[in-house]
């Protein structure tokens, strides 16, 4: 039997699902013209959560997510860990899934890893994961599960566990529901069991069965017709997967946390409308995410319900340990227990998040405060409901939907400009910078910068290895040191 309660009921089973690039106005809770039936019902019976925050690019996201730690303390400052690079989550950082298979769970992990694979023990089934089925890097053909890269050349990556999968050719949002759906149907329900499922969904490139992009005739932007029907093949996964867990009568003892990794590129037919900027920037379109849990676990006071309070991606981590009834301490980590938050509606005990200091970024501009934080790195924090932004945050423009909107405006951050600051609680779209009227939020939150600089470690962002390369290795990704 499941052994273990967490208040008062036997630990649950977990479903993690993350969507890739999903934007803020990419689902239909959000947006009508999005069609994802089975994200708004479970959304619409759980509890959405709209003072969430994310990573604005992949991989630091997916590490903070497994970790409970900002990328400042483990070395994932800057970019994505690119496939040729001898790089990765380091290995003193225990992950979710090594405490969850601690404390009794089966874990598996089903979809994109992407937190560094160079040696074997990078890898997820060396990670905490039972079994895994998926990719170790990102941005491959969704049907041909191949990518390429630069001079490296290109290689399938499709693996179980460290086997290559050679000659498969399905699309991989019908794979990857397919192989939960199978772990599902196959779990021995005396044990708890975890599983984790980041989609490749809703990344480019931008392909989907066509019978999908039939349901969106009313949107003329070819780019935007298919991300949308990437979103409803999804949500369709979602269904098939809610539904495998009612038919083995696991839904009843399952929480589903729904997250995306970082905002929506517009470039690749994402929308975050109305807020600014996209993936890769530090303005609240790359920041500000999609997420929800929902569970008949859930008191009835808070289903149907929308939070509110402060909740960034680290916290699942700490969440989740005390889901599964793990003793873990919170020394050494940057998340919260949210629990309480999500299922009792109570105070977040997060008054404040550091978004980023990267020290790698390309400085702008001139250093304004000589003896506070440095003005022309790239960094951004929040405390409270105020938002501080140093350096160079990326594009700063609004993107509308395509067709729907007026033109793409202007991008008001190309100057020498490097300080920001924001009342986010009355301007969640960052139309009014304060920095100039309020100099002493501007030096609070500087201050709080130099703190969490204080504590950072070295930015771990090694050169490519050429004998990464899928040549040297049979024609596929994978451990090559």
């Amino acid at each position: 039997m499941i052994t273990g309660h967490v208040d008062g009921l036997k630990r649950p089973h977990v479903l993690l699902v993350v969507a890739d690039d999903l934007g803020f106005n990419d689902v239909g809770y959000h947006n009508p013209e999005m069609r994802t039936p089975t994200i708004d019902k479970l959304a619409g019976e759980g509890v959405k959560l709209e003072n969430y925050y994310v990573q604005p690019i992949c991989s630091p996201s997916r590490s903070q997510l497994l970790s409970g730690r900002y990328q400042i303390h483990t070395g994932l400052q800057h970019g994505v860990i690119r496939p040729p690079v001898p790089n990765g989550l380091p290995l003193e950082d225990k992950t979710i899934a090594d405490h969850m298979k601690a404390a009794g769970y089966a874990t598996h992990m089903v979809g994109k890893w992407h937190i560094g694979y160079y040696k074997k023990e990078y890898t997820p089934t060396y990670r905490g994961f039972d079994s895994f089925f998926g990719y170790l890097i990102g941005a491959e053909d969704y049907y041909k599960h191949t990518r390429c890269y630069g001079s490296s050349g290109c290689g399938l990556d499709l693996h179980h566990n460290l086997d290559v999968v050679w000659n498969n050719t399905e699309y991989s949002t019908y794979l990857f529901t397919r192989k939960a759906e199978n772990i599902i149907k196959s779990h021995d329900q005396s044990k708890p069991m975890f599983l984790y499922l980041p989609y490749q969904a809703v990344h480019g490139p931008l392909e989907v069965p066509e019978k999908y992009t039939d349901m969106y005739p009313h949107i003329k932007n070819k780019k935007r017709r298919t991300y949308a029907g990437m979103v409803s093949c999804m949500d369709e996964g979602l269904k098939n997967i809610t539904n495998t867990l009612k038919q083995t009568g696991m839904w009843n003892n399952t929480i589903v946390i729904f997250t995306t990794d970082n905002g929506g590129q517009p470039l690749q037919g994402g929308n975050n409308w109305p807020l600014r900027g996209k993936k890769m920037t530090l303005w609240e379109g790359g920041l500000h995410g999609i997420g929800f849990v929902s569970s008949p676990h859930l008191k009835q006071h808070v289903k149907g319900s929308m939070s509110t309070e402060l909740i960034h991606i680290t916290d699942w981590y700490p969440t989740l340990l005390h889901l599964a009834g793990s003793n873990v301490t919170k020394d050494g980590l940057d998340g919260y227990d949210q629990w309480n938050t999500i299922n009792n509606g109570g105070l977040s005990e997060r008054k404040e998040l550091l978004h980023n200091i990267d020290p790698v970024y390309s400085q702008k501009g001139h250093r304004l405060y000589p003896n506070r934080f440095d003005t022309r790195i790239r960094a951004a924090i929040r405390v409270g409901d105020w938002k501080l932004i140093t350096g160079d945050p990326g594009d700063g423009r609004w993107f509308p939907l395509p067709n729907k909107y007026s033109n793409i405006t202007d991008d008001l951050s190309k100057d020498k400009q490097n300080l920001w600051l924001f009342d986010i609680q009355n301007d969640p779209n960052e139309h009014k910078d304060l920095s100039k009227l309020r100099p002493d939020k501007v030096k609070l939150l500087l201050e709080r910068l130099s703190a969490y600089n204080a504590t950072a470690v070295p930015c771990r962002n090694p050169d490519a290895d050429p004998n990464a390369a899928p040549s040297k290795h049979g024609g596929a990704w994978g451990p090559w040191m």
